[in-house]
């Protein structure tokens, strides 16, 4: 069924904007997950079967969403207290 790669791509799309990762650590792990759930549908979708082309996509959009998501911003801002107590808002790590 060729519909189904696009309705996995658009949740996966859709889901990401819910998750507010803190670290870079953390956004990379999320990129890569969503990019290889996203990769092995259009592999599976691609080829014929749960062969190679599953495990090809499914490494390479791990890959290329973990490289994403590391390198996007910090989607919040870390608060952080100096010596007297007072919050002050800083990029998150």
């Amino acid at each position: 069924m060729k519909i189904t790669p696009i309705i996995v791509v658009a949740l996966s799309l859709a889901l990401s904007g819910c998750f507010g990762a803190q670290t870079k650590r953390d956004r990379m792990l999320v990129g890569a997950g969503i990019g290889a759930a996203t990769g092995a549908a259009i592999g599976t979708a691609v080829g014929s079967g749960l062969g190679g082309t599953t495990v090809a996509g499914a490494v390479i959009g791990g890959i290329g969403g973990g490289i994403i998501g590391s390198m996007r911003g910090a989607t919040a801002a870390c608060v952080v207290r100096d010596q007297h107590g007072t919050p002050h808002r800083v990029a998150c790590p």
